[in-house]
C-alpha cells in the first residue's frame, strides 16, 4: 500500500495493550496515532507506553479525530455494537473483538449502519488470518479427505477470577460468548455452510452465573459438528488448551493449535488419507510461528485502501450469533432448535 491506515484505539484494555497495538506495531500497513480511555489518565499513560502520540480522555474525541481512518473497539462485549454504530456515523471504518453483539438482532442493525456509512465494519477472529485455515479449505476443496462428514473442536482454559468481564454476565460474559463463538466460527469454515439446528447442554457456575461448561452438536446439511467450551478446565488463564479434528469420507484432517494463539507459536496439520492407522498420519504440514493479530491488521487495513484481501463482512458477524442464540435457546428448552 501507499500509505499506511491511520488507526485510533478505542480502549486501554489489556487485549489491546497486550496483543493488538504491539501486532499493529510491526505491521507496515498500520498507524497508531490515537487511544482513548474514559480516564485521561489512563489514555495518556497508555500512549505512553505504547509510543502512541494522541490520547483521548473520551471515546467521543477519539472519534471526532478526523485524521483517524479506522478504530479497533476492544470494549466490553456489550458495548461492542453501540461503540461501533458511533464510529460507522463518524465515518470511521471497524474492526471489533469478537462477540460483536449480545444476539444476532443487535448485530443486524451494524448492517444498516455499514450500508449508510459505506464504511467497512468487521468481528475480529485473528486465527481467521492464520494460513493454517488457507490450507485446510484448500485441501479440502481438493478433496484430500473426501466430503466433510463431521468436525470435533475444543477450547478451553482455567479462569475463576470474579473480577475478570468474561466472568461478569452482565458485561456479556461466558464461555460461549467468550471462545465458544471461536468453534462455531470454524466449524461454519470448515462445512462452508451454516448449520440446520443446534443442541446444547450447559454447566452454570453458581456464584458466577456464567457458562463454564459448554457441549453442543450443531447439525449442518451434510454432516454434524461437535463443540466443547470450558473456562475452568485445562491450562490456567493465558493459555488454552484446544483441538480440531475433520474426519472426511476418505480421510482426516487434525489441528493441534487452530484457535487461539495468545502467544505466536508454531502448530501442525495432519492428513490421514484411506491407510491412515488409528490417529497416526500419513502426512503433515508445517506452520513456523505467526502473528495472528498482525496478519489480521494487514488484511484489514489492505481492505480499507481497497487491496485485495479476503474480506469477513459483519453478515458473517451475525451468522455466528444465529447459532450462539439458538444454542442459548436450547439450554432453555433442553431440546433442539432450529437456527
Amino acid at each position: 500500500m501507499s500509505e499506511p491506515v491511520r488507526w485510533g484505539i478505542l480502549s486501554t484494555s489489556g487485549i489491546a495493550m497486550k496483543r493488538v497495538i504491539p501486532a499493529m506495531r510491526q505491521a507496515a500497513d498500520c498507524e497508531i496515532i490515537a487511544i482513548a480511555s474514559r480516564d485521561p489518565d489512563k489514555a495518556r499513560a497508555a500512549a505512553r507506553d505504547a509510543g502512541i502520540p494522541r490520547a483521548y480522555g473520551s471515546y467521543e474525541e477519539l472519534l471526532a479525530d478526523a485524521d483517524i481512518e479506522a478504530v479497533y473497539i476492544p470494549l466490553p462485549n456489550t458495548l461492542h455494537v453501540p461503540w461501533s454504530l458511533k464510529a460507522l456515523a463518524a465515518g470511521k471504518h471497524v474492526l471489533c473483538e469478537k462477540p460483536i453483539a449480545m444476539n444476532a438482532a443487535e448485530a443486524r442493525q451494524l448492517i444498516g449502519a455499514r450500508e449508510r456509512s459505506g464504511h467497512l465494519v468487521e468481528e475480529g477472529f485473528p486465527f481467521v488470518n492464520h494460513p493454517q485455515w488457507d490450507f485446510m479449505q484448500a485441501r479440502i476443496a481438493a478433496g484430500a479427505i473426501g466430503e466433510v462428514r463431521a468436525v470435533s473442536a475444543v477450547i478451553a482454559y482455567n479462569n475463576r477470577d470474579a473480577g475478570d468481564l468474561r466472568n461478569n454476565p452482565a458485561e456479556g460474559g461466558g464461555g460461549l460468548y467468550d471462545i465458544g463463538c471461536y468453534l462455531i466460527q470454524g466449524c461454519r469454515i470448515i462445512f462452508g455452510d451454516e448449520p440446520l439446528r443446534v443442541i446444547g447442554r450447559f454447566e452454570m457456575d453458581p456464584a458466577l452465573g456464567v457458562d463454564r461448561l459448554t457441549s453442543a452438536i450443531l447439525e449442518f446439511p451434510k454432516g454434524q459438528a461437535t463443540l466443547i467450551t470450558a473456562t475452568q478446565a485445562g491450562p490456567t488463564t493465558g493459555g488454552s488448551h484446544q483441538h480440531l479434528g475433520i474426519l472426511g469420507s476418505r480421510g482426516w484432517m487434525r489441528a493441534d493449535f487452530p484457535f487461539s494463539h495468545s502467544t505466536p507459536s508454531p502448530c501442525r496439520i495432519y492428513l490421514g488419507d484411506a491407510s491412515a492407522l488409528g490417529g497416526l498420519p500419513t502426512s503433515e504440514q508445517v506452520f513456523p510461528a505467526v502473528n495472528q493479530y498482525q496478519l489480521q491488521a494487514e488484511r484489514f487495513s489492505r481492505l480499507v485502501r481497497g487491496s485485495p484481501a479476503r474480506a469477513w463482512p459483519i453478515d458473517n458477524g451475525v451468522a455466528n450469533l444465529r447459532v450462539i442464540d439458538a444454542l442459548f435457546r436450547s439450554r432453555d428448552s433442553g431440546t433442539w432448535e432450529a437456527v
